[in-house]
């Protein structure tokens, strides 16, 4: 996805223009190319060389310099994507009512593609009526914003104002670059283990770090669906634009699901659920001294069996973690909980599965057909997962 964007980043004079070459170098290591046009006022606080240096490509800073081309007209068509970051309230004003006198102002209005702004400035500026009523502006002319953060600001002020981090800005350029396949769609996505408690500071849980089903949530979202994101105890930083509910045991996960599960179109189960919880949770931390103490196991309600019992017009999708008969196990567990597709992986090996950044599946449809799929990214095993769910189901 990243190697076919062409970005084009504008910068201008804000002191947040110094974090625009880490997000120029993160774009790069992802695969995109990206060319950097820069305001005079944008040089008083990063040289262009720095960002030709980052970028490997020639950075544009002037609208007349002797050339055989109209550049900002040649500039316009070159990219697919116009970003400027940051975007300052003088640029978001130009911008608003059409002014170009400048390389950026006159590439921003002749560029035709997805336009990107991501303001940062003193708060008392953002909060000025009118860059609020020329960033209104922008976004019903099409534009989409990245709001800034609030924070301590470079001027001593805290407020609105800060430039986002790095990675939200790159997941917000990941939403506005991705296909928009399932646009109207809303889907329930599970992630994460349970943890089902012993005595207050014990409890039983597994390996699951939650990738895998954080993965699939942004990547439904990045593809326009209204995504549902129920979640286990992680350490991930929530999805941008994606409703996360939190739950700890497999019992409020299997309420939070239920409440929701009929005004979903489809459920993709990923979390790794407690099959077992203690009999009796004790209200105090079990001693050494209790030598008597023995913990005694009952089974979970099994969630996606429930579902399955339950569906109607929903699209079911399974994750079946197997050490063994990884074929037999994920075939049953297909028939039995009356699923449309199961996910099915080799956890036992160290190469992928529980808390990797990578893994190996095989999908399993209701036909009985069978599709393995090489070793990849939980990032793009996600987007496959997606194409499969809309080419045989949507």
């Amino acid at each position: 996805m990243w190697e076919k964007q062409h970005f084009l980043i504008g910068v201008t004079g804000g002191i947040a223009a110094y974090k625009t070459v880490d997000l120029i170098s993160r774009l790069k290591k992802k695969g995109a190319d990206v060319t950097v046009i820069m305001t005079r006022n944008a040089k008083e606080f990063v040289s262009p060389l720095t960002f030709q240096t980052i970028s490997q490509n020639r950075v544009y800073t002037e609208l007349f310099e002797e050339d055989w081309d109209v550049r900002h007209i040649s500039l316009a068509k070159k990219g697919n994507v116009l970003a400027v970051v940051p975007a300052t309230a003088n640029f978001i004003n130009k911008a608003a009512h059409g002014l170009a006198d400048d390389l950026l102002s006159t590439v921003f209005l002749a560029f035709k593609g997805k336009k990107i702004l991501v303001p940062s400035m003193n708060v008392n500026m953002f909060d000025n009526p009118i860059t609020c009523k020329s960033l209104n502006m922008l976004k019903k002319l099409g534009c989409y914003i990245i709001e800034p953060e609030e924070g301590f600001l470079a001027c001593g002020d805290v407020g609105k104002g800060r430039l986002p981090e790095t990675e939200t800005i790159i997941e917000e350029f990941e939403y506005v670059i991705s296909k928009k396949d399932l646009m109207g769609k809303k889907i329930l996505v599970t992630a994460g283990p349970t943890i089902e408690p012993i005595d207050p500071v014990r409890y039983i849980t597994n390996r699951s770090s939650g990738k895998m089903g954080y993965a699939v949530a942004r990547a439904a979202r990045n593809r326009g669906a209204d995504v549902i994101l129920i979640s286990g105890p992680t350490h991930i930083p929530p999805p941008c634009r994606v409703k996360l509910i939190r739950v700890e045991t497999a019992q409020q996960m299997f309420e939070r699901v239920v409440e929701h599960f009929h005004e979903v179109d489809i459920v993709i189960k990923a979390a790794a659920v407690c099959d077992f919880k203690p009999k009796s949770t004790r209200g105090d931390k079990i001693k050494k001294t209790d030598v008597d103490f023995k913990l005694v196991l009952v089974q979970n309600k099994d969630i996606l069996y429930e579902l399955g019992r339950m569906k109607q017009k929903q699209i079911l999708v399974g994750f079946a973690a197997e050490t063994r008969e990884l074929f037999k196990n994920a075939r049953q567990k297909l028939v039995k909980k009356n699923l449309d597709m199961v996910i099915a992986n080799d956890v036992s090996r160290a190469d992928t599965g529980f808390a990797s950044d990578y893994n190996k599946i095989n999908i399993i449809y209701n036909t009985g057909e069978i599709e393995g799929l090489e070793k990849n990214t939980k990032e793009n095993l996600a987007n496959l997962i997606l194409d499969r769910v809309v080419e045989h189901y949507c």
